[in-house]
């Protein structure tokens, strides 16, 4: 009988871990470049008496890698990712990679982030422009040119679709197996002068949040009624004795 009450904590749990994603979601709705976080969750079968009993796991967390929405800036230092791929940023932590293309150049030329960090080329490598020459031009395959003159290539990566990914920075992600260089740009590139958005869908976010709302409640219900049970039960067993 005190089976329920373990099932029961298990969804608890459950609900939890959904509402924590939909707030992270919600939060980051703004968020330049920002991956959507969902949550799958399996049942788990205990056997371990006469009666098998059915548990929800703890659950895994997945990021969402579809794009998000294009907003034309017009400023050349705005570079949106067409097709799979990600920008490889240099941060103090490592590699990151991200969908985040809002670039400015220092001082002394160097391609960097809105946080400060390194845009890499294809081959790892932090980029130099000439700061005096100018607002830079960007072609689809990543070439910067200034004045006429190629001064170097934002780097494209893909991220095999089996890797993990977990967060970093900002919109930024690492995943669990080396990105690669794309080097074939018939279908992926960039576009100059615009800033992908997040791709939260803030409509789908508050319908998850209507669903757990009503799991809860259910939750609850099972474990008040279970307790219930229980305390008739136990006043029953004292009568009889």
């Amino acid at each position: 009988m005190q089976s329920s009450f373990y099932v029961g904590l298990s969804g608890q749990m459950t609900v939890e871990r959904r509402l924590t994603t939909i707030a992270q979601n919600v939060a980051n709705m703004n968020t330049a470049g920002y991956k959507a976080e969902g949550v799958t969750f399996d049942t788990v079968l205990s056997r371990t008496g006469e009666t098998p009993v059915a548990f929800s796991a703890n659950g895994a967390d997945y990021i969402d890698r579809a794009g998000g929405d294009r907003t034309k800036t017009d400023n050349p230092l705005d570079v949106a990712v067409q097709g799979d791929a990600w920008f490889g940023v240099k941060t103090a932590a490592g590699t990151v990679y991200t969908h985040d293309g809002r670039m400015q150049m220092s001082p002394t030329g160097q391609l960097l982030t809105v946080n400060g960090d390194a845009v890499l080329d294809a081959g790892g490598s932090g980029l130099i422009l000439d700061p005096s020459a100018g607002p830079p031009t960007i072609a689809a395959d990543g070439m910067i040119t200034q004045n006429g003159a190629q001064v170097g290539a934002i780097g494209l990566f893909a991220i095999d679709p089996a890797a993990k990914l977990t967060r970093a920075q900002g919109s930024a992600v690492i995943p669990d197996r080396a990105a690669t260089p794309v080097l074939d740009f018939t279908s992926t590139g960039v576009i100059q002068g615009f800033v992908e958005g997040s791709n939260v869908n803030p409509v789908l976010e508050i319908t998850k949040l209507i669903a757990v709302q009503h799991n809860l409640d259910g939750v609850t219900q099972a474990n008040t009624t279970a307790d219930s049970t229980l305390q008739e039960a136990i006043k029953a067993l004292g009568t009889g004795s």
